[in-house]
């Protein structure tokens, strides 16, 4: 079996509102569309699954848990200037985790997306 991306899933409370957050403010691409259950969005190599509470992604576990968006999983998406991208998120009413963290790899800062599942935007540090 041949992939062209790699997948991640992501229960969301509401597709329409996360498809629009994805597509509109992160530049993925709506590859597929079944609202309100289930849709797919692309950025590059990663393909996103984005399903909601109708979805089968989001059916409860044997022993009654139920998948719930949050936690500290997260994709992580590349930036060039993670200042400007950080300023632009912010102006259209965007809240993040934390300040932007400078490490020895680079910058980091954690954004939620509408339902709360974190997205890593990471600058990568200097080649020297």
């Amino acid at each position: 079996m041949t992939e062209t991306f790699v997948s991640i899933r992501y229960i969301v409370d509401d597709v329409p509102a996360s498809i629009e957050f994805y597509t509109t403010l992160l530049g993925f691409s709506l590859q597929q569309d079944a609202r309100p259950a289930f849709a797919s969005v692309t950025r590059g190599g990663l393909r996103l699954l984005l399903s909601g509470k109708t979805s089968s992604g989001a059916r409860a576990m044997p022993d009654g848990r139920q998948p719930v968006p949050g936690g500290w999983n997260r994709i992580l998406l590349i930036v060039s200037d993670i200042a400007a991208e950080v300023e632009r998120l912010r102006k259209a009413g965007l809240s993040f985790r934390n300040d932007i963290l400078k490490g020895v790899g680079g910058s980091q800062i954690l954004l939620d997306d509408p339902s709360g599942n974190p997205i890593e935007l990471f600058e990568p540090a200097p080649a020297h």
